[in-house]
């Protein structure tokens, strides 16, 4: 297993799904995990777990679209830590729709999580970062980033943004000894996803149809991408900057 031990490390939209599991991997792998969310609940509940196997975290209420929120948390954990070793931007949301039926607003309410969320975590810890020459920034994109996915206009504009920032952020300050990259999921079972099935007519035929989007049959488990990020987060991935981790059970092979 990589060992994030004395890492210092903040997971935002970690209170459930993949964000909860990738704080509880960094927690097992000896890092302090900030854990932040807008959920109050869902957050303390996320510590909690990482609190009964012996892990280190603390609870860090955020919403990702408010910017000075954003620099606020920055401001504290610098404070209280002195740095911030590993970021995952981790928070964001979905819509349904493509460009006839998305509405400016839909595009804007994704924009600000997605896109905005991301850049304003980044903002807040990337100065210190760059002054330490140290930092590995982990951003959540999705195959939907890669590749053009049915009927998600909006995500796939958000989420093939996240990979563009990703790059541009790792070209510009990789001799700065900051990394920056990015994982690009297909379907993950997370309760996001268990809440959309639900909503269908027949939830076990839709489903029987997300577990056969990809070529393996099933969709991935939050610990699976857990699993990119903390290798990305490690030591061991010294030389890796730039790159989007495609993590799709075989989704995009085809494509």
């Amino acid at each position: 297993m990589f060992s994030l031990a004395n890492k210092i490390t903040l997971v935002t939209g970690a209170g459930s799904g993949i964000g909860a599991a990738i704080a509880q991997t960094y927690a097992k792998a000896g890092a302090f995990v900030y854990v932040a969310d807008r959920d109050l609940a869902a957050g303390q509940g996320s510590v909690e777990s990482i609190r009964k196997v012996g892990g280190e975290a603390e609870f860090m209420e955020l919403d990702v679209t408010d910017e000075r929120a954003a620099l606020k948390v920055g401001e504290q954990v610098l404070a209280a830590k002195g740095r911030l070793d590993v970021l995952v931007n981790n928070a964001g949301i979905g819509h349904v729709g493509g460009a006839a039926t998305t509405t400016s607003e839909d595009m804007d309410r994704l924009y600000r999580v997605n896109v905005k969320g991301v850049f304003h975590l980044t903002k807040a810890f990337l100065p210190a970062m760059l002054e330490r020459r140290a930092g590995s920034i982990v951003n959540l994109a999705s195959i939907g980033g890669v590749v053009a996915v049915r009927e998600r206009f909006a995500y796939c504009m958000t989420k093939f943004a996240v990979v563009g920032m990703t790059k541009s952020i790792a070209l510009d300050y990789a001799k700065e000894g900051v990394r920056c990259n990015c994982i690009c999921p297909g379907r993950v079972e997370t309760p996001f996803v268990s809440g959309w099935i639900k909503k269908y007519p027949d939830p076990q035929k839709a489903y029987e149809e997300a577990c056969a989007t990809q070529a393996v049959g099933r969709m991935g488990r939050p610990e699976e991408i857990a699993a990119a990020a903390l290798y990305l987060a490690s030591d061991e991935a010294a030389f890796v900057t730039g790159s989007e981790f495609i993590i799709d059970g075989g989704w995009s092979a085809g494509k």
